[in-house]
C-alpha cells in the first residue's frame, strides 16, 4: 500500500515538472516572439538619433580635430597665434568676470534690501540683455559707441567747428567688449545671488549691528560669508558665457 501511494505520489510530481517545464518553454518561445518586433523598433527609434549624431556631430568634430592637430597646422607661427588668443581670451574673461561682479553685487543689495517705486519692473529688464542674441548686443554698443556711431555723430551734430577727433568719442574695442560682457551677464549675478540674499535671514546682520559692528562690518563678516556659495557659482556661470563669447569679439574687437 505505502510502495503504491509512494510510486502515485512520484508520478504527480513527474507531471507537475513536466508541466511547468512546457510553460517555461512556451514562455520563452513567446518572448522571443514578441521581443523580436520590440527590438527592432528599438533599434529603429535610436537608429536616426545616431546617423544624426554620426552625421553632424561626430563627423565634422574629427575633421576639425584632424586638421587642428595635423602636421601641416602645427607650425610655431600657428602655435603662438593661438596661445596669444588664449591668453587674451582668459584675460578678457576673467577681467569681464570682475566688472560684472562690482556692477551685480551692488544692484543684489538694492534689490534686496530696499523698496522704491519700479523695482520689480526694473529687476525684470536686467533680464533683458541677456535675453538678446549676443550679435544684437554687440551691434547695439558698435552703433552707439563705434566710430560711426549715434555719440560720434551726435557730438558732430552739436559742434560740427569742433577740433575734438570723433575718434575721442569713440571706445577701445577693449574696453567695449567689457562693457558689452558686463551689459550681457550681469543679469545671473542678480538673479543667483539675490536669490540666496533673499533667503537669509536679516536678523543675523541685525544681531551684528547690535553687537557694535557697522555695516561695512556686519556686510564682511556676517552676510558675506554665506553668500559666497552664490557668487562663486555666479562667477562661474559669468565666466564661462565671457569665455565663450564670439560673436561680441567678432564685431567690436
Amino acid at each position: 500500500m505505502d510502495s503504491s501511494v509512494d510510486e502515485r505520489g512520484d508520478e504527480i510530481n513527474m507531471n507537475q515538472t513536466n508541466d511547468r517545464r512546457e510553460v517555461a518553454v512556451r514562455n520563452v518561445f513567446n518572448f522571443s516572439v514578441v521581443s523580436a518586433p520590440m527590438w527592432s523598433r528599438c533599434l529603429c527609434l535610436w537608429l536616426l538619433p545616431l546617423t544624426f549624431l554620426a552625421i553632424f556631430f561626430f563627423l565634422p568634430l574629427s575633421k576639425i580635430l584632424s586638421f587642428t592637430f595635423s602636421l601641416e597646422t602645427l607650425t610655431p607661427e600657428n602655435i603662438r597665434i593661438a596661445m596669444d588668443a588664449l591668453r587674451f581670451t582668459l584675460f578678457q574673461a576673467a577681467l569681464s568676470t570682475i566688472l560684472t561682479l562690482a556692477l551685480g553685487i551692488p544692484s543684489v543689495i538694492l534689490f534686496a534690501r530696499y523698496d522704491f517705486r519700479g523695482k520689480s519692473v526694473l529687476r525684470a529688464l536686467t533680464a533683458v540683455p541677456f535675453l538678446l542674441p549676443t550679435v544684437v548686443v554687440a551691434a547695439s554698443f558698435n552703433s552707439l559707441l563705434g566710430p560711426n556711431g549715434l555719440l560720434s555723430t551726435f557730438h558732430f551734430f552739436l559742434f560740427p567747428h569742433s577740433t575734438l577727433p570723433t575718434s575721442s568719442f569713440t571706445l577701445h574695442p577693449f574696453v567695449a567688449i567689457l562693457l558689452a560682457h558686463v551689459f550681457y551677464n550681469s543679469t545671473i549675478v542678480i538673479r543667483i545671488v539675490g536669490a540666496a540674499l533673499s533667503n537669509l535671514d536679516p536678523k543675523l546682520e541685525q544681531t551684528a549691528r547690535s553687537l557694535g559692528a557697522d555695516s561695512l562690518r556686519a556686510w564682511t563678516k556676517v552676510t558675506l560669508p554665506l553668500l559666497r556659495p552664490s557668487i562663486l557659482a555666479a562667477s562661474l556661470l559669468v565666466f564661462l558665457f565671457d569665455f565663450t563669447s564670439f560673436g561680441v569679439i567678432l564685431l567690436l574687437g
